[in-house]
């Protein structure tokens, strides 16, 4: 950079002092270029810590650009918002659901209220509306969730629009003149930076048919000689670039050496590339430390260091790029420079990313978030996606609480994004410590997206956030703030297809009653068969929700009705699943009617269904079927044979991780396995004559049972009693011999 005493010149980057070079940009010209730290005094006040950090807005994006996709977003909330309950008969299991308190309370009610009167009307004119939109709606094509990130690294770079085969006259001038005139230019291009990445994805683009890379070489080496001598500088610059990086990917260091310098010298000290510039520097730097070069080290490594430091959004070149950050770091940390610090640190950090080694990355974005504390700089947005960033990295190493701790600071420094919102109920759902529930946390995160949307928002997104939220409170046990969710959802999906509302509306039903709420439920599914618009998988559940319903408000003859025209439904439709949950609900029916053998006769038929039936299917629906029947022999006898079925059920349960498993009848609090296993225990002791294990069940599965019994056995995760593998989801399928009796 050619300048006088007095002009000013912009500092790019962060100086680090003691290094002899930075890079800097002249204020009258515009030239960029290195200037010697000695020959220039600092003036006005020291650029904020932000702004030393990231000198683009692309810099700024690095920890939320490609993060979290929309597609990812679509998937968590489909996921979150979908419920068997639209496509699966329900299991008759409100009786002992009514009588339990919710035991989770981190999730205080928010303060919605919905009376059951204003329901129906809501419901009947959502149908109205339902009768005109479209089957099978088109989505959104975005819900805006990267509109903040729009830079060159997600942009589709320009392909060249040639493609040079083996076969080509590469003697010929005019044969090469597309690729030579196509890297002579002047100036830095998008569909050069795939010839600048470490990974060189550009070759594969251009030199179509090449799968010997000597050849290429070769080629490249004969391109070489005729941009020299055409006098095409900038395109023997990138020509002697290719060429040291070929030779060392094949660690001919010396031969890469060689046409680094003669790149080098072709520039001619020009930066109107300083992406190549920063390329080149970088790998000349990097053979000559492999080489133990130390005068040529003394030249260029500084510079190398100044041009990583201070050009912004430098493409990754080397793998050895790392090094010279790291030399580049303990310069600044000799120099106690706070700026120069935290740019090394987020430069190696995102260094090690693009290298796909996040744990790489792990110290530096900690150190990061230290220096950006310790300087008193005001809070900004991207903090919160560093530490997003953070989770994310300790996810991939199973470190659950410090992902969650993670989370919970990025929420508290800034108002949250829509994407951020949801990145975050993300990680808490990967990370949940009960991992066949959904976390309470995820409250907090769900409803700070749904308070982030604008005004314009599509309603898809706005139903599907709503319905996350019913199905999250619901589980929970909070069936009366889940209805208001619901409602809510029912209204925003509106233009959302007939089947997604006949579906929203059936989960808003059921929510009804597992509430207490049977007659409006019923209101509600009359409402959806008076309009024609179900399907007939859809008309079987409603046949099935509503015999329920009504057996819930005491009328027994309807409600066999109704499950004989849902097990008809099933029947016709081959759904086996469905089958064993209407007789298993005609078993729970016919025992409400105080007829105890015609109920156990149904609830066999029921488990000999579920018994064919792979267990990640139904694990949950057949348990608490087990746990029925054992209820049921032990009142009425044979206690010996109930003791069967809850050994069963407890097998069951803790293959599947079901740690919410109902208990009929049992007054204990414990969830899950551990009911089961107490209820079990009570039973053992009630008995008069001991009923061996080794007469239902193999000799192997009686060790896991008493393990189980010894070591309390809540496995959430592989092991003993919880196998992998397709041939382990049906390992007690058959069960003991207790249905034979």
């Amino acid at each position: 950079m050619t300048f006088q005493g007095g002009d000013l010149i912009e500092i790019l980057g962060a100086q680090v002092p003691g290094l002899p070079w930075c890079v800097g940009r002249h204020a009258a010209s515009g030239q960029v270029g290195f200037v010697r730290s000695d020959l220039i005094s600092m003036q006005g006040l020291v650029s904020e810590l932000e702004s030393a950090i990231f000198l683009n807005e692309e810099e700024k994006s690095f920890f939320s650009e490609g993060r979290f996709s929309e597609e990812d977003a679509r998937q968590l909330l489909r996921r979150m918002s979908g419920t068997d309950v639209c496509s699966v008969y329900s299991l008759d299991s409100v009786e002992e659901a009514e009588t339990e308190q919710p035991q989770e309370r981190e999730i205080p009610p928010p303060c919605l209220g919905l009376e059951p009167q204003e329901t129906l009307p809501k419901v009947k004119n959502v149908l109205e509306q339902c009768k005109t939109c479209p089957g099978c709606p088109l989505e959104p094509a975005s819900w805006g969730l990267c509109a903040a990130s729009s830079n060159v690294s997600l942009q589709d770079p320009e392909e060249p629009s040639f493609c040079l085969e083996a076969e080509d006259d590469w003697e010929d001038p005019e044969a090469l003149s597309s690729l030579l005139l196509f890297l002579n230019a002047p100036g830095y291009k998008a569909s050069f930076r795939g010839l600048y990445d470490v990974a060189l994805p550009w070759l594969s683009s251009v030199f179509c048919s090449f799968s010997d890379e000597e050849e290429l070489t070769g080629r490249l080496a004969q391109a070489r000689g005729a941009a020299k001598n055409a006098g095409l500088v900038m395109a023997l610059a990138r020509l002697c670039f290719l060429l040291g990086r070929l030779c060392s990917r094949r660690l001919k260091l010396s031969q890469a050496r060689v046409y680094f310098e003669e790149a080098l010298g072709a520039l001619e000290g020009s930066f109107g590339d300083l992406f190549l510039v920063v390329a080149v520097y970088t790998n000349l730097a990097s053979i000559y430390r492999k080489q133990k070069n130390r005068e040529k080290c003394t030249q260029v490594v500084p510079k190398a260091m100044a041009l990583l430091l201070g050009t912004p959004g430098h493409i990754c070149s080397t793998e050895a790029e790392g090094e010279l950050l790291q030399l580049a770091l303990r310069w600044a940390v000799g120099g106690q420079s706070l700026q120069a610090e935290a740019r090394a640190c987020f430069l190696l950090a995102r260094h090690h990313v693009h290298l796909k080694q996040p744990e790489e990355a792990l110290p530096f974005l900690e150190r990061l978030l230290l220096l950006h504390r310790d300087s008193g700089a005001p809070e900004a947005a991207w903090l919160s996606d560093c530490s997003l960033l953070l989770a994310d990295i300790y996810s991939h190493k199973c470190l659950p609480h410090l992902v969650l701790s993670c989370v919970k600071v990025a929420s508290l420094r800034t108002q949250d994004s829509l994407a951020g919102s949801l990145r975050s109920v993300n990680l808490v759902l990967q990370n949940a410590l009960q991992p066949h529930g959904l976390p309470t946390q995820t409250s907090h995160y769900l409803r700070r997206a749904l308070a982030s949307l604008t005004p314009g928002a599509g309603q898809a997104l706005r139903g599907l956030l709503h319905a996350s939220l019913a199905q999250l409170y619901s589980h929970h046990g909070y069936h009366g703030p889940a209805i208001t969710f619901m409602t809510q959802a029912v209204e925003a999906s509106a233009v959302a297809g007939v089947r997604a509302i006949v579906d929203r509306l059936l989960a808003l039903a059921w929510l009804h009653v597992l509430h207490g709420q049977s007659p409006v439920a019923l209101d509600i599914l009359q409402s959806v068969q008076d309009a024609v618009v179900a399907s007939e998988d859809q008309e079987g559940v409603i046949a099935n929700m509503v015999a329920v319903a009504l057996k819930r408000t005491g009328r027994t003859r309807q409600a066999a009705e109704g499950y004989y025209r849902a097990l008809r439904v099933a029947r016709d439709l081959g759904q086996q699943r469905n089958q064993a949950v209407v007789l298993a609900n005609f078993g729970a029916l016919c025992l409400h009617a105080g007829a105890s053998r015609l109920a156990q006769h149904y609830l066999l038929e029921a488990v000999r269904l579920f018994s064919r039936l792979p267990c990640r299917e139904c694990g949950r629906d057949f348990t608490h079927v087990l746990l029925q029947l054992g209820h049921l022999c032990t009142r009425q006898g044979p206690a010996q044979q109930g003791k069967g079925y809850y050994e069963w059920a407890l097998l069951v349960a803790m293959e599947m991780g079901h740690v919410e498993s109902e208990c009929p009848g049992s007054s204990c609090a414990p969830s899950g396995a551990t009911r089961v296993r107490a209820h079990l225990g009570f039973v053992i002791q009630k008995q008069v004559v001991v009923f061996p294990p080794s007469k239902v069940l193999s000799r192997g599965q009686q060790q896991m049972l008493a393990r189980a019994l010894e070591t309390g056995g809540s496995h959430a995760g592989p092991g003993p009693l919880c196998p992998t593998g397709a041939a382990s989801s049906s390992r007690f399928a058959q069960g003991p011999s207790c249905l034979e009796h």
